[in-house]
């Protein structure tokens, strides 16, 4: 069983290496076929069945193959600037959001509202007004840095 679809698939791939052909009929129809076309049409052959057997494109055409990582490529690429892209726009959203952050925790800083915080045990504090300027220069800090 297994040598008799060896054999027909051999002999279906044998058509894979056909020359094809397109031409424009004397009413415009466009047609693809692997017979050759009239002596009065406008013929244009799309794979020769030299180029398509060896892979080397005789006349500076580019075979189907070449044209399809060629494509291919161009498509990486594509996906590749778009990554590019949305990561910097991410980045550049990230960096506003949290200089936004910054500011906003500045303005609350600076309002005099008391402030309060958790220790490292879990207590709650009240910051004291040493502590408070510090945060403020320190929040000063990252909005320099932050918001450019």
């Amino acid at each position: 069983m297994g040598k008799y679809l060896l054999i027909l698939l051999i002999l279906a791939s044998a058509n894979s290496f056909a020359e094809v052909n397109k031409w424009v009929d004397g009413q415009g129809r466009v047609h693809y076929s692997d017979q050759p076309p009239p002596p009065d049409a406008r013929a244009e052959a799309l794979r020769s069945t030299s180029v398509a057997a060896s892979g080397v494109a005789g006349t500076g055409e580019q075979t189907f193959v070449q044209q399809e990582a060629a494509l291919k490529k161009s498509q990486l690429a594509q996906q590749k600037d778009a990554a590019q892209a949305a990561a910097k726009q991410a980045n550049a959203d990230a960096l506003k959001s949290n200089c936004e952050a910054a500011q906003q925790n500045l303005r609350s800083l600076q309002s005099g509202a008391r402030i309060m915080d958790v220790n490292a045990s879990g207590e709650r504090y009240y910051l004291d007004d040493s502590q408070r300027q510090q945060r403020i220069d320190k929040v000063q800090q990252d909005i320099s840095n932050l918001c450019k």
